[in-house]
């Protein structure tokens, strides 16, 4: 058998198949993440990495954006990530105040901190974390959001009102006073009439 080589000699007609879909999505599903009841207070790209401690070696967790989320009622701060493509949960764990971002060793952009229970696997795990930002200035904000988050989650578990609030608190507690302290002119005059008599 010869097979012809040329490439303007006819070939077999191609075929084109189509095949209908047995059944047909129509119908939106809504996919829920339970991130709907909650705020994001910080997000950047970073890349996630986990201490192995068997192999005693960073392994890569993922790469995406890094969100710190603030619950709309209890107002609890955590840090959530999710892999870029797969959209799976690679960081996700409660802010505690007991946590210290600790500067990684050779590198500006990147920050170390042990987590007590991390809920991104099945069974929440003990885990030493690091994230590494492109730059130095994206790892110094959030180390600022990183701490803030802490100071409002110790506020929350003391009673005490977080930063912020207790600002506002104070302020507000100024005012009453400036206002206790100047008297009204019925006042003035009421006493002004005392002295008189």
């Amino acid at each position: 058998m010869s097979e012809n080589t040329d490439a303007l000699a006819p070939r077999e007609e191609e075929t084109d198949v189509h095949f209908e879909p047995v059944i047909k999505l129509t119908e939106q599903v809504d996919t829920k993440t339970l991130e709907e009841d909650e705020d994001v207070l910080f997000k950047m790209r970073a890349k996630l990495f986990r201490f192995d401690a068997e192999s005693a070696e960073w392994k890569e967790r993922g790469t995406g954006d890094v969100r710190l989320l603030s619950h709309k009622e209890t107002k609890k701060v955590r840090v959530v990530m999710r892999r870029d493509k797969t959209l799976k949960v690679c960081a996700n764990h409660v802010i505690t105040s007991d946590m210290r971002l600790q500067p990684n060793i050779g590198s500006d952009r990147s920050w170390v901190w042990k987590v007590a229970a991390d809920y991104s696997e099945a069974p929440p795990t003990a885990e030493t974390l690091a994230i590494r930002f492109a730059n130095a200035d994206n790892a110094g904000q959030f180390k600022v959001a990183f701490e803030e988050a802490q100071a409002t989650n110790a506020a929350l578990v003391t009673g005490a009102p977080a930063p912020e609030k207790e600002a506002e608190a104070e302020a507000e507690v100024k005012k009453e006073e400036s206002k206790e302290e100047a008297p009204s002119n019925d006042a003035e005059a009421a006493t002004d009439a005392d002295k008189k008599d």
